[in-house]
């Protein structure tokens, strides 16, 4: 197994989390969903600036042929948005208050040629961690198809599920699912 470090997202990483985000939502859902379901995936998924501001972003690096290369992003918020990028409709960017509200897991994303390595496990340790460190007491998540059942394996119970119509004629399914910390 390679060694993975973390490390909290700068805004000098939008660029190459953007580029990591593409990857993994063209190649690593496109066992779950059709081409056209892939394409619509894009209007809800996407870098939000709001977890790197506040310090709740987290990026993955290992090592290879001697250099840094970042294999995964993802992190909690501490704000009510349960999913979505910063382009996405909905979003309500106040902050939760953890004695009643339930924190967030957000944006995950794991390259193509680093899945199944054990990258989206340690994003879930790491932020439910400082979700916890943080005074909350449950965590929530909106879970694409793909990513359920990593969700599921992690102690994630489903509260709900629905289907966002998007522009190209297709629907994304969204999974709201919760853990108590």
């Amino acid at each position: 197994m390679p060694e993975f470090t973390y490390r909290i997202a700068q805004a000098a990483d939008i660029p190459g989390i953007s580029e990591l985000m593409r990857l993994s939502i063209e190649e690593n859902m496109k066992a779950f969903l059709t081409a056209k379901e892939v394409e619509a995936s894009k209007e809800m998924m996407g870098v939000d600036k709001s977890l790197i501001e506040d310090g709740t972003y987290f990026v993955i690096e290992t090592e290879q042929n001697g250099e840094t290369v970042m294999v995964g992003c993802g992190g909690w918020g501490k704000r009510k948005t349960l999913y979505g990028g910063d382009h996405t409709a909905g979003r309500d960017d106040s902050f939760s208050d953890p004695s009643v509200d339930p924190a967030r897991i957000r944006a995950m994303y794991t390259h193509p040629s680093w899945i199944r390595q054990g990258i989206g496990t340690l994003l879930l340790e790491i932020s439910e961690r400082a979700a916890r460190d943080a005074g909350f007491k449950t965590i929530q998540l909106g879970a694409t198809v793909p990513g359920e059942p990593l969700y599921r394996a992690r102690g994630y119970q489903e509260l709900e599920r629905h289907a966002n119509a998007t522009a190209n004629g297709s629907t994304n399914i969204v999974i709201k699912m919760e853990k108590s910390l």
